[in-house]
C-alpha cells in the first residue's frame, strides 16, 4: 500500500473544489490523459468519471467509481485502467497551518499489477502519486 502525504498551501474547500470536479482529473492524475465523460452528481457515491489512459496510439479506456465521499475531508475511489488492473485510492484532507494535508493512498486490488511484489509495487506508486499530489496542490493554488 503506498502512502504519500503532501502540504497544499491552500484550504480544505480549495482542494475538495478540484477533487469535486471531474473534468481535472486528468490535470493532476499521472497517466490519465482524457476525460471522455463525468457522470452527473459527481463525486456522489456510486459515480464514474470516464478517462483514457496513457499516449496514443496505446491509450485504455476505463472509468474511475466513488466508493466514499465526505465532502471537504475524503474521496475514496475505485481506479480501472483494464488490463493493467483496478486499485483503490483514498484521499484524505486534513487542515494545517497554512493550508490542507493531502495523505494519499493506493492498493492495487485486482489484475496483474496486484501480483507483484508489494515493496516493489509501492516505490513506483509513491513516485507517480508524489506528482500527482504536486499538480493537485498546483490547481488548487490556482484555484482551476
Amino acid at each position: 500500500m503506498a502512502t504519500v502525504r503532501a502540504q497544499i498551501p491552500a484550504s480544505p474547500a480549495q482542494v475538495w473544489a478540484i477533487l469535486a470536479d471531474g473534468w481535472t482529473y486528468a490535470s493532476w492524475v499521472v497517466g490519465a490523459s482524457h476525460i471522455r465523460r463525468v457522470e452527473e452528481g459527481w463525486p456522489a457515491v456510486g459515480t464514474r468519471i470516464h478517462h483514457s489512459v496513457g499516449a496514443w496510439p496505446a491509450v485504455i479506456q476505463d472509468s474511475t467509481r466513488v466508493l466514499v465521499a465526505h465532502p471537504g475531508s475524503l474521496l475514496e475511489l475505485e481506479a480501472r485502467v483494464w488490463p493493467a488492473g483496478t486499485a483503490v485510492v483514498r484521499l484524505e484532507l486534513a487542515a494545517v497551518d497554512g493550508g490542507t494535508e493531502v495523505t494519499m493512498v493506493e492498493r492495487v486490488v485486482r489484475g496483474p499489477m496486484a501480483v507483484l511484489p508489494s515493496r516493489v509495487l509501492d516505490v513506483g506508486l509513491a513516485a507517480r502519486n508524489r506528482e500527482a499530489l504536486g499538480r493537485l496542490g498546483d490547481l488548487a493554488v490556482r484555484g482551476a
